[in-house]
């Protein structure tokens, strides 16, 4: 047995390894799915999340809801360009790509299936934004409603107390 073997991985980089496995496969990253995988403690997830927030290995989406801080090399310069026979050059940075006219329309339908499951994924970040924002809201009217009803529940005579001070 080597000694890497022997030793425990860290709950930071649990947490973290949880996270990008939550992301590869299309999931939302909460405090509780990530404690559910890693079976660390909600505290123990909760102070792990707070600093790969602080190391801004993760961001902070929603109140309990994290997802991974992209980092990508610079972007390259690109152009492309359609030739007087049709043909086409993609220009990446030093990269080259010359094209017959059925490879582009071929390469434009790959990048259109990239483009929309693109923006279905955004729609689906969206939708959950909102849905949470509505929750919250319908969770606070409850509360509201509650306090009201238990009120009400009091009497007049205690109302009427209420609305002399």
């Amino acid at each position: 047995m080597s000694t890497a073997e022997s030793q425990p991985i860290p709950s930071t980089q649990r947490i973290y390894e949880a996270v990008r496995e939550l992301r590869a496969q299309e999931q939302i990253a909460t405090r509780e799915t990530v404690a559910e995988l890693t079976g660390l403690k909600l505290s123990i997830v909760d102070d792990r999340l707070r600093a790969l927030v602080d190391d801004t290995k993760l961001k902070r989406l929603l109140r309990g809801i994290y997802e991974l801080v992209e980092t990508f090399p610079p972007a390259r310069s690109m152009s492309k360009t359609i030739m007087p026979n049709g043909t086409v050059k993609i220009e990446i940075g030093d990269d080259v790509l010359e094209l017959t006219p059925t490879e582009d329309r071929s390469l434009a339908l790959l990048q259109a299936g990239a483009a929309t499951q693109a923006a279905a994924i955004e729609t689906g970040r969206q939708h959950l934004f909102l849905a949470t924002e509505l929750a919250a809201k319908v969770e606070a009217q409850g509360r509201e409603i509650k306090a009201l009803r238990a009120e009400i529940q009091k009497g007049p005579a205690s109302r009427q107390g209420s609305l002399l001070e």
